[in-house]
């Protein structure tokens, strides 16, 4: 992995909405982390210090290492809850993870060679149906993102979610369908071939 992210935490020991409310005045998210076999543990992180993690897209599917007083625990976030109206996180929740056992987590989809395929060089314009996945894998084989190389790609072609090539270790959380569509590139607007046509035949 060529990232690493670090949080610092605290542990708090009262729950509701009134303690929470009480939390985030101070400038913490009321969190926590549950599985890996133990007891969820009710925690509060700083407001700002989760807020630049969040900037960096893989912090969302990243190992991530929870400082909680004096232990460390590796986690991965798996929910997080933003205020609707104002750029405010309320809460978050982090995964325990274990090495041995699977995660199922949403991994984006990075689409490469767009600008040198050979439908956008014709004019055409690409269309992202699907921009993220749900994979399961290993906490080891867990990628930041999944590559779409769209170099190849034509006006009217469309890959297709069985087409795309996961890394050792990694599946689809689902079986996919063999015609379900991850992108295509459209034909220019208002022209393409039959403009063409149109034009010689006058």
């Amino acid at each position: 992995m060529s990232v690493s992210f670090e949080i610092n935490a605290q542990p708090r020991a009262t729950a509701g909405t009134g303690a929470s409310r009480r939390l985030r005045r101070t400038g913490q998210v009321p969190a926590i982390v549950y599985g890996g076999h133990q007891e969820p543990e009710m925690i509060s992180v700083g407001h700002n210090e989760l807020l630049k993690h969040l900037e960096s897209e893989a912090f969302y599917s990243h190992v991530l290492d929870l400082k909680i007083g004096e232990r460390s625990v590796k986690v991965v976030l798996k929910d997080l809850q933003r205020h609707p109206a104002k750029p405010f996180v309320q809460h978050a929740d982090f995964l325990r993870i274990t090495q041995d056992e699977k995660l199922r987590m949403n991994v984006p989809l990075h689409f490469i060679n767009e600008d040198r395929s050979k439908g956008i060089k014709m004019g055409g314009q690409v269309s992202h149906n699907i921009t993220e996945l749900e994979i399961v894998c290993l906490p080891k084989d867990l990628p930041e993102f999944i590559v779409v190389d769209m170099g190849d790609t034509d006006i009217g072609q469309i890959i297709h979610l069985s087409e795309i090539q996961l890394p050792e270790g990694v599946t689809l959380a689902h079986a996919p369908e063999s015609d379900e569509a991850v992108a295509m590139i459209y034909g220019p607007r208002g022209g393409g071939d039959e403009a063409e046509e149109e034009e010689e035949g006058a």
